[in-house]
């Protein structure tokens, strides 16, 4: 004979109905953000309480964005509907994402906590897309990594129409000078991101690609090598506020030295590389210490 059924086994199985309910509600609904796009982990803007403390609120960026939005939907480097589906509806991050790629006499663009995933992805694609030597003949094209279409930059660039391969290096978005070039180079090879150990000279992660969009856009409208380096370090610490919290706590903690490093030191291997971070992290109170700024969309 089967044994009765209790009402503590009635009771966890009421309790476990209930449970999966509310999961599968909450994935219909959207709250549930992480998904897989290329291999990457992506988090949708608004699915992380991130609580920090930052230098700045804001940073008013030395570029001018133009049509530049509108340019890439319209060849095909982003997908407008892809790109906006990112964004939860009424979102400060869906408003930005679509005033940056429908509007057409954009100027200087502030970023924030509320728009530096945006950002993030609309300097990948043009990082990606535009036409630059750096990417043709560059670390990127050596054959011993197997091709340029193997990189998380490219292979998980899935925000465009199309493969994003067709559009790899492909429009004159930004045309820079011989000597404008060398200054993109020289900073790109100055400036490292923490999630590895690549400089952008290899932007071969969505930071690396949207650090290289970044330094475009500066030297196309004449900004100095320094500025650059002061609005690169901004940028990285609204991308990884984590971690460059932690590297500012040991700049200060540093005991008998009062001279801080600069920008341009800062983002180099020493501190901002994945190694050097880790190097730093070690010597930092690790308690409450998180991690930020995953490689994907």
């Amino acid at each position: 004979m089967a044994n009765p059924i209790s009402a503590k086994d009635i009771f966890q199985s009421v309790l476990i109905m209930l449970l999966g309910a509310a999961v599968a509600a909450a994935i219909l609904n959207g709250s549930w953000r992480d998904r897989q796009i290329g291999g990457e982990t992506i988090r949708k803007s608004g699915s992380q309480d991130i609580s920090r403390s930052k230098t700045a609120e804001s940073y008013v960026l030395p570029i001018e964005w133009g049509d530049l939005g509108a340019k890439m939907v319209s060849v095909g480097v982003i997908d407008y509907e892809k790109f906006m589906s990112l964004y939860p509806a009424a979102s400060p991050a869906r408003s930005e994402a679509e005033r940056l790629l429908t509007q057409t006499d954009i100027g200087a663009i502030v970023i924030s906590e509320d728009n530096a995933n945006v950002l993030l992805n609309l300097l990948w694609g043009l990082g990606l897309g535009n036409r630059n030597p750096l990417l043709a003949s560059g670390p990127m094209a050596d054959p011993r990594y197997g091709g340029v279409g193997n990189f998380a930059s490219t292979g998980g660039w899935t925000l465009s129409s199309g493969s994003a391969m067709n559009h790899y290096s492909m429009h004159p978005f930004v045309t820079l000078s011989p000597e404008t070039q060398i200054i993109v180079e020289r900073a790109a090879r100055n400036i490292y991101r923490p999630c590895c150990d690549n400089s952008t000279l290899m932007p071969d992660c969505n930071h690396g690609m949207a650090m290289l969009g970044l330094l475009e856009l500066m030297a196309a409208k004449g900004v100095s090598e320094s500025e650059m380096y002061r609005a690169a370090l901004a940028v990285n610490t609204f991308w990884f506020p984590d971690q460059y919290q932690t590297i500012n706590a040991y700049i200060d903690s540093r005991e008998g030295d009062t001279t801080r490093p600069d920008a341009k030191e800062i983002l180099g291997k020493a501190y901002s590389s994945g190694s050097g971070y880790q190097k730093i992290a070690a010597m930092v109170d690790s308690a409450g210490r998180k991690s930020s700024g995953s490689c994907g969309v």
